[in-house]
């Protein structure tokens, strides 16, 4: 099989999906604002809030953006796993919702 040479990142999320990333990315530059190391990063997740909140229907991500919004949901991912299978019913419930729609997402635009 070839590599393609360019990759499109252009995303068409819906309005329930850019909320549920736009609530991620804030959640982020909470944890991330106050250390200088994550400048960069926290630059990246203002510029792809700033694009959800675009009135544009395609979200055209820069590849930077795309690989560091992708590394942080499937953290986040493995770490709402670990929390569901050590938890009782009640936190179980509560972190599958947050589970289900962060995996949803990255299966549905983001799985290569």
């Amino acid at each position: 099989m070839k590599k393609k040479l360019f990759k499109n990142y252009s995303f068409e999320f819906d309005k329930n999906e850019k909320k549920v990333i736009s609530s991620f990315c804030k959640q982020v530059i909470k944890q991330m604002e106050g250390d200088e190391r994550f400048y960069k990063d926290v630059k990246s997740f203002n510029s792809i809030i700033d694009k959800l909140d675009s009135t544009e229907e395609a979200v055209k991500l820069t590849k930077e953006e795309k690989t560091k919004l992708v590394l942080q949901f499937k953290e986040n991912v493995k770490y709402l796993k670990k929390k569901m299978d050590e938890s009782w019913i009640f936190k179980r419930w509560f972190y599958k919702s947050m589970y289900n729609q962060y995996n949803n997402l990255l299966l549905k635009y983001f799985s290569d």
